[in-house]
């Protein structure tokens, strides 16, 4: 999840979904079967038992490798912080780097209105600074061709491919350095698919107009209210967004979906002060049926914002949030739903005592290690348009690899200098208290 407020970058919160039975994207983008039990976290929220997760016996076996024991920076490059011996599991997006190939993922783009109401349910308008009647409805539409530009979906350069590709292909390439193959790549298929309407009715929202006097220049949403009106509750209906969108199918568990909106972002506790969420992602578990032996289904999604330039400091516009959501489904597409897959030995960026704050958990959330730090996002031109992804953490930083075997020794990318060393090794329970770690 990346969080904001006016002023800076401060931390992530908590997300939680229970799952049982599961489907999961697959090797080469199809789904496998798998089962497990527990809650997907993707923040803050109750700390599992630190002793439970340092005692736990764990052989690597990720989508991205075959069954087994492997020689991975999880037991074989110093990790301190956890028993000698023990390793990490952790599932990504895609083909096993040194297997190369191509793996194509669907990626739907469901474009997302606004339609903000009276406390009554009817339409509302407002009269702005030139006296005109205006009606407050927010349409994705003017930035959606800028989005589908920019490099989440595009091509660019950079250092870790030898053809120009996809950010996220290039971040995964550049976390595996030398063990990928010069052909391997993982590539999103992005699809516009058919636009949905959120409608809020007021007391739910707050808003501002534009300079020129049309809605809206941002719209602040509670955080509560706006994820019932995303995702259902239970079966898939049309009430609610992707609910909608998996009926058509026009989600299916096979891809990673966006659910695109225009400078909407999200409050906490029903106060707009504490602002502001500006994207998060998160599974949709859906009953399964006969056709695919009764396992609950996962839709893989994120929320994202268009974010206009000047709302936020720290250079956070255009695909800023939505460039760190992608990367963290890459890394985390199930958000350590079952409490052992991408749960990672403790870590802490950035200072309680900065103006940013600090981020400290356990989950292989490769954007909230760097949306705390300063020049976190990293320019990349792409035709006429600059654009703002945010730099991540690779995997080696998250191993605790005392010599990155990531591109370069790199612990981060594609600004390879944001992160130039390690986090301190957090062992014990003060520690992680002093720092809020979840």
């Amino acid at each position: 999840m990346l969080r904001c407020d006016v002023d800076h970058v401060v931390k992530s919160a908590v997300r939680e979904l229970d799952v049982g039975y599961v489907e999961r994207l697959g090797e080469n983008g199809t789904i496998v079967s798998s089962t497990g039990s527990g809650w997907a976290n993707e923040t803050s929220g109750t700390r599992r038992d630190l002793d439970a997760v340092r005692e736990r016996k764990i052989r690597i076996r990720g989508h991205h490798r075959e069954a087994g024991v492997l020689p991975t920076a999880f037991d074989n490059n110093g990790i301190s912080a956890v028993t000698p011996n023990h390793v990490w599991e952790y599932s990504m997006v895609g083909n096993p780097p040194e297997k190369g190939g191509t793996t194509a993922i669907n990626a739907p783009i469901i474009p997302v209105t606004i339609d903000m109401r009276d406390a009554n349910g009817n339409p509302r308008f407002v009269v702005n600074q030139f006296h005109q009647t205006v009606r407050l409805i927010s349409k994705p539409d003017p930035f959606l061709q800028d989005f589908l530009n920019g490099p989440v979906y595009s091509n660019a350069d950079f250092s870790s491919s030898p053809v120009p590709t996809q950010l996220n292909d290039a971040e995964q390439r550049a976390t595996f350095g030398n063990k990928a193959r010069s052909d391997w790549h993982t590539l999103l298929v992005p699809q516009v698919v058919t636009p949905r309407t959120m409608v809020l009715n007021q007391g739910t929202y707050e808003f501002a107009l534009n300079d020129d006097g049309t809605c809206c220049l941002f719209v602040l949403v509670s955080d509560p209210v706006f994820s019932n009106k995303l995702a259902p509750p239970a079966a898939a209906d049309n009430t609610t967004v992707l609910g909608a969108a998996e009926l058509a199918g026009d989600i299916t568990t096979k891809d990673i979906a966006t659910a695109f909106f225009p400078n909407v972002y999200l409050f906490e506790n029903n106060d707009p002060n504490q602002c502001c969420v500006l994207g998060f992602h998160s599974i949709d578990g859906e009953a399964g049926d006969a056709t695919n032996g009764n396992l609950t289904k996962f839709f893989v999604f994120n929320y994202a914002s268009w974010i206009s330039p000047g709302l936020f400091n720290g250079g956070f516009e255009d695909v800023t949030g939505h460039s760190h959501e992608m990367a963290e489904i890459f890394n985390d597409p199930f958000v350590a739903f079952d409490g052992i897959h991408n749960i990672t030995p403790f870590w802490n960026s950035g200072s309680p005592q900065g103006p940013q704050g600090n981020q400290c958990q356990d989950f292989l959330e490769v954007g909230d290690v760097v949306e705390v730090l300063p020049n976190a996002t990293f320019p990349i031109a792409i035709g006429n348009f600059t654009y703002h992804p945010q730099t991540i953490a690779l995997l080696p930083w998250f191993a605790f690899e005392k010599n990155s075997s990531a591109i370069d020794h790199a612990y981060s990318y594609p600004d390879e200098t944001v992160l130039p060393s390690l986090s301190p090794e957090l062992t014990d329970i003060p520690t992680l208290d002093a720092l809020g770690c979840s």
